[in-house]
């Protein structure tokens, strides 16, 4: 019982004719058709059988390994699946392709967590080797290493216990589940050190999905390149140099129709009767990480797995639209968004959420100086309200923004202060944000920020009553785009807070 396993819920797009040089450059997939082999029994097969890619899995290395006008096309890639999708198997084959077929002098890695994991990737590709009467005559196998003596080349196995990594020149490294790294030192370490490789270096981290945070309380590196894969592919940042293809199902971690979509192997490379027991002898949390392929945080999500991406449809906002917009802004740490939300004209009618415009800095570029333009955030309000002359009101929270709201007042423009950090305020306004997302009436466009922000936001529950905030005070997790849009919708629907909300509206 196989699945249709592609596309997986994120990947990059990969131009066809990068796809296609590739295939010509670096043979990877003939290399494993000729000499990679299952290293232990399993659902695929016996040990010692041909190791048989399966169409999913030639589709991920085809994009791996595609090449531009001067050479690998991607710097770093991100491939994201659930346990039990092959992804050792895969990762010793690439590796070993990588030291045969790779440049003069390479110099291969094998990495994780811990060296006992680490070493995992690596036996299977030895195993590889002694199978092989061929590779077996032109390598020598060490505890943790493999010599390729005609082209000077070696793979070897390293670890984040490892006392230093510095002096490596790598072209190839493989990161074997990148989510249990303890921080992102020996990533940063590893992909710098490919510098001097130029277009003939690459870094693989093929992972399941983990916590969202490290040992130092940072977004740790894997979630942190996977929420940069969710930009690039939304549109939001372009960057040739990365790839990424993430098998996930925000579905009910109890359903099949999740486990078959969060993996491409169900059925095939594993076994359902599995899942079933599993599911019920497994703790939730690590269940949806290690085979539904869901990040967890270490606090409570706010909105449900999947509920907002339920609530995208189609739809256009005209100046006959009556509109509220939200606005939370920062000068330099969060982001600075407006959100507009139209206001029903009947009843029954679903509230249109959408992004007006976002600034957020950068967090790859590391610039202290970055600032928001206060001009362009005041021009671009009122050049929306110049547009969209049914502009009712401008929520604003304003902290820091009190003298962009005398400015935009003395504009004639419809100003209502709207304080984030009241919580008399923000837990009706929440709860009713919630209910209409839960109950589908409420509708977006599919913003790339503003469901990232969402997705950010977790729950704060005192004797006020359930909150968003951010996960922690400096997290680099921005929530201003949730919060511009609980503002929007609040004032949008104010019709409704004494049904929703009655002990705090009396």
């Amino acid at each position: 019982m196989q699945t249709d396993s592609w596309p997986p819920r994120w990947v990059t797009d990969v131009p066809e004719e990068a796809i296609l040089r590739g295939r010509e450059q670096e043979p990877v997939i003939e290399f494993i058709a000729q000499f990679g082999i299952i290293t232990k029994d399993s659902v695929a097969g016996k040990a010692g059988e041909k190791m048989l890619l399966r169409p999913w899995q030639e589709k991920v290395l085809e994009r791996v390994f595609a090449w531009d006008e001067e050479g690998l096309r991607h710097r770093i890639s991100l491939i994201g699946m659930p346990r039990k999708s092959g992804k050792s198997a895969l990762g010793s084959a690439i590796a070993l392709f990588s030291l045969i077929l790779g440049p003069k002098g390479g110099e291969v890695y094998s990495i994780a967590a811990e060296k006992q994991q680490a070493r995992i990737v690596f036996a299977d590709a030895k195993r590889m080797v002694e199978s092989s009467p061929q590779l077996s005559a032109i390598t020598t196998l060490y505890r943790d290493a493999i010599e390729f003596r005609a082209l000077g080349s070696v793979y070897r196995v390293l670890s984040a216990e490892a006392f230093s990594k510095e002096g490596l020149n790598p072209h190839f490294v493989l990161f074997d589940e990148l989510h249990a790294q303890p921080n992102r030192e020996l990533f940063d370490v590893m992909s710098l050190s490919m510098g001097a490789r130029g277009k003939e270096a690459t870094l693989c981290a093929i992972t399941t999905a983990g916590v969202k945070t490290d040992n130092r309380g940072q977004d740790s590196i894997a979630y942190t390149l996977y929420q940069y894969g969710q930009k690039q592919i939304r549109g939001e940042t372009e960057d040739d140099n990365f790839f990424m293809a993430w098998w996930e199902n925000d579905g009910d971690h109890r359903d099949v129709e999740t486990w078959k979509k969060a993996n491409p192997g169900f059925g095939d490379l594993s076994d359902p009767s599995d899942f079933e027991s599993a599911v019920r002898r497994t703790p939730e949390a690590e269940f949806r990480t290690k085979r539904c392929n869901q990040w967890v945080s270490s606090q409570q999500a706010w909105l449900p797995n999947g509920a907002w991406e339920k609530c995208q449809e189609d739809f256009t906002v005209s100046p006959d639209d009556e509109i509220v917009l939200g606005f939370d802004g920062s000068f330099s740490g969060d982001a600075t968004v407006i959100v507009g939300a139209t206001i029903p004209k009947k009843e029954g009618e679903k509230v249109k959420v959408f992004m007006v415009k976002a600034w957020e800095k950068d967090e790859s570029e590391h610039d202290l100086n970055w600032r928001v333009d206060i001009q362009e955030v005041e021009q671009t309000i009122m050049k929306f309200c110049a547009d969209f002359p049914k502009v009712r009101e401008i929520a604003c929270d304003p902290f820091r923004w009190q003298r962009s709201m005398q400015v935009l007042e003395e504009a004639g423009l419809p100003i209502v202060e709207w304080p984030s950090t009241s919580a008399r305020r923000m837990v009706p306004a929440c709860a009713k944000f919630y209910d209409a997302v839960v109950e589908n009436t409420v509708v977006h466009d599919g913003d790339g920020v503003l469901a990232r922000h969402l997705d950010n936001a977790v729950i704060k529950l005192d004797n006020l009553g359930p909150r968003i905030v951010k996960e922690k005070k400096q997290s680099p997790r921005k929530i201003d785009a949730a919060v511009a849009a609980v503002l929007a919708f609040d004032r949008a629907t104010v019709g409704r807070l004494e049904e929703v909300v009655p002990q705090f509206y009396g």
